[in-house]
């Protein structure tokens, strides 16, 4: 069995960048929620500083997009790989 690499890309892509809006905008509601990990985003993803606006919270989302999309299509065509 194959896993589609599209797939997997798009589905990881949409729910990592889900998970850190979510967290962005709790973070404004609840200050101290989420703020370890929102610290680590910001030392991964240039550009991306928490607490400081919406448009961060937007920024860091599609940088957690683009990198959860390539990272979910180099799992799927490595797992492809192997298993043939």
């Amino acid at each position: 069995m194959n896993l589609s690499i599209k797939g997997l890309a798009i589905t990881a892509a949409i729910i990592w960048s889900l998970a850190m809006l979510l967290v962005g905008l709790a973070n404004f509601v609840f200050p101290d929620y989420g703020i370890h990990f929102l610290e680590v985003i910001g030392s991964i993803y240039p550009g991306y500083r928490p607490g400081t606006g919406v448009s961060s919270v937007i920024i860091g989302s599609i940088y957690g997009a683009l990198d959860a999309g390539i990272g979910g299509a180099i799992f799927a065509w490595l797992y492809n790989w192997i298993v043939k």
